[in-house]
């Protein structure tokens, strides 16, 4: 039985990708600082540790693989909080790969599709994008066994339904149930490749159990395009009542975003699915 520690564990994907692994039977541990993650997604058999990522260095376990996942991830709340993107983003990342590398474990990093762009766009996609340069480091100069997952814009159970501290699909959500009118930054034409977090699951599994490396990353996005507005008219679908407010653009909206290569799917055999309509219709 593979051991497996997840950073973030206690987060939106790392809950549903801890699922995934607890079915095909991996010994997991989780460490969160639950600043974002919630003990609502606890899941049994699991080791969950309260620490911060820059503690890591104190889990004198071995494990085989560690998923690290943990990470701020909201590009309009990086202008605000500069120094903390930087501490957990960057320094974070640095303390989970040097602590792989000593203790010879596999390391898959979660990027980011905002690499695709100006990585100096925001404080978010510029830790987001150097995070993976401190990986490349130590793959070349320490010996680390490293694989790059790049995730596009991920949906489904478990995720943030929060005006703040959500996604656009949870800001979304939180919207509808508040009864107020969904609010689209910019023009709206800006375009998103949507995944579903149980595709992210299985692809991240896939690039952990493969013996093949990537000379980039491995791209996880599900290679469908959907602008900001025809999400709202899917919204729209689900909750013919709701309406729009047009917000004037921010910094770090870029305006595409798609799955640049299919290796996952030619090389690991793996297999997204268009969820995203089906999966609104199931929001309540």
């Amino acid at each position: 039985m593979k051991k497996v520690l997840v950073t973030g564990g206690a987060g939106f994907i790392g809950s549903n990708l801890i699922n995934e692994l607890l079915k095909m039977g991996y010994n997991v541990t989780s460490i969160d600082d639950y600043s974002r993650g919630s003990s609502i997604n606890h899941l049994a058999n699991v080791n969950y540790i309260n620490i911060c990522i820059s503690e890591i260095s104190t889990i004198n376990e071995k494990f085989d693989i560690c998923f690290h996942l943990a990470a701020k991830t909201l590009v309009s709340q990086s202008f605000e909080h500069v120094e903390d993107y930087f501490r957990v983003n960057v320094l974070g990342t640095q303390c989970a790969v040097d602590w792989a590398s000593k203790n010879n474990t596999k390391l898959i990093y979660a990027g980011s599709a905002s690499r695709h762009n100006d990585v100096h766009s925001s404080p978010y996609a510029l830790t987001k994008y150097l995070g993976e340069e401190i990986c490349r480091l130590y793959k070349v100069n320490f010996n680390l066994s490293l694989n790059i997952a790049r995730f596009y814009n991920v949906y489904g159970p478990r995720e943030t339904v929060d005006e703040v501290n959500g996604n656009v699909i949870g800001i979304w959500r939180s919207q509808v149930k508040k009864n107020k009118p969904l609010t689209i930054v910019g023009d709206g034409n800006q375009t998103r490749d949507f995944i579903h977090v149980k595709d992210i699951s299985k692809g991240l599994i896939k690039i952990a159990e493969s013996n093949l490396s990537n000379e980039d990353a491995w791209e996880l996005g599900s290679g469908f395009q959907y602008s900001i507005n025809k999400l709202f008219t899917l919204f729209k679908n689900r909750f013919p009542e709701i309406q729009k407010k047009m917000m004037p653009d921010q910094p770090g909206n870029f305006k595409e975003s798609i799955r640049v290569n299919d290796h996952m799917i030619k090389k690991l055999n793996w297999k997204p699915e268009d969820r995203l309509e089906d999966y609104i219709l199931t929001i309540k």
